[in-house]
C-alpha cells in the first residue's frame, strides 16, 4: 500500500477489510437489482464492490482525492459504479441523486468516526430521499441513536431519528475487522424512513431547537434549560406551556420520550 492510499487520520478513516462483516453488511442493506445505493465513504472499495454486484447503480461519495483517483481506476471498467469527489458535509444530497435518479435510494456506508453525528444530520435534512440507511457507527454513537427515554445513552439524536426512522441495531463489529485497528467496537444500525413523520411536531425547526436546548445541560432541570433557550416570549409563557402540557418543570430532557417532546414543540408552535 503506497503512503497515499494508507489510511489518513486527518479524514478518521480505518477500513473496514473483514470479509464476513462486508459480506454481513450487503446482506443486510437487502438489495435487489432496480435498487441505487448511496455510499459515503467507500475508501479502497472493499464494500463498494459487493454493492455493485447486486445493485443497478453505486454512487461512492469520497472526499480524499488520493483514494478517489485509485478508486477510479480500479472500478474503470465497472458501469454500475460511479465515483464522486466531494465532502458529504459540503454536498447537496437532493442535487445529487435527484440528477441521477428519482426514486428513493439505499444508503450503505462505514461513516468516519469524527463525522458521523454531523452525516446523521444531514440524512435527516434529507430523510425523504432514502427508504434504508445501514451504517457503521462508533458503538457508543449508536447505543445512542437507539436508546430510550431514562438512560445515560438517550439524546438528541435518539428524539431527532425517531421522528422519521425506524431504528434497528444488526450487529457489533469488532476493532480488529479494521485497519488500522481502533480503539472502540463498532455497531452497525438500520434505519428505515417512515412513510410520514412518527409525531406531529408542529415545526420541526422548533422541534429540533427545543431538543437540542433540552439536551444542552443534562444535569440541569427541563426548566432552567428551556427558559434560556429563548423558545418562549417570556417565563411565564414558558411555564404555562409546560403546565398545559402536563409537563413538570423539574424534569430533565432525558427523561421525555419522543412523543412528550413532540406534544411540548406542537404546543409552542400553537
Amino acid at each position: 500500500m503506497t503512503d497515499k492510499l494508507r489510511p489518513k487520520k486527518s479524514f478518521g478513516q480505518n477500513f473496514l477489510t473483514d470479509r464476513n462483516v462486508l459480506a454481513r453488511i450487503v446482506d443486510s442493506v437487502k438489495i435487489d437489482e432496480t435498487d441505487r445505493i448511496l455510499e459515503i465513504g467507500p475508501g479502497k472499495g472493499a464494500l463498494t464492490v459487493l454493492l455493485a454486484q447486486r445493485a443497478a447503480r453505486v454512487v461512492a461519495v469520497e472526499v480524499d482525492r488520493d483514494l478517489v483517483g485509485y478508486l477510479r481506476k480500479e472500478f474503470s471498467g465497472i458501469g454500475n459504479v460511479e465515483i464522486v469527489e466531494s465532502d458529504v458535509l459540503k454536498t447537496d444530497l437532493a442535487v445529487l441523486l435527484g440528477e441521477r435518479w428519482e426514486g428513493r435510494w439505499k444508503v450503505a456506508a462505514n461513516l468516519p468516526y469524527n463525522i458521523s453525528s454531523q452525516v446523521l444530520f444531514r440524512f435527516l435534512d434529507n430523510h425523504e430521499l432514502f427508504s434504508t440507511l445501514t451504517l457503521m457507527l462508533q458503538r457508543e454513537v449508536g447505543e445512542r441513536i437507539a436508546s430510550g427515554p431514562d438512560c445515560k445513552e438517550y439524546g438528541i439524536l435518539s428524539v431527532l431519528c425517531a421522528l422519521h426512522f425506524d431504528v434497528e441495531k444488526l450487529f457489533i463489529v469488532k476493532p480488529g475487522a479494521f485497519y488500522p485497528v481502533p480503539k472502540v467496537d463498532s455497531i452497525v444500525l438500520k434505519f428505515t424512513t417512515l412513510p410520514a413523520p412518527r409525531y406531529d411536531v408542529g415545526d420541526e425547526t422548533l422541534f429540533r431547537r427545543l431538543v437540542k436546548a433540552a439536551f444542552s445541560q443534562r444535569r440541569k432541570t427541563l426548566w432552567n434549560c428551556l427558559k434560556s433557550a429563548g423558545l418562549t416570549q417570556d417565563e411565564q409563557s414558558l411555564l404555562s406551556i409546560l403546565n398545559n402540557c402536563g409537563i413538570d418543570p423539574g424534569r430533565r430532557g432525558e427523561t421525555l420520550s419522543p412523543a412528550e417532546f413532540a406534544f411540548l414543540s406542537r404546543t409552542m408552535a400553537q
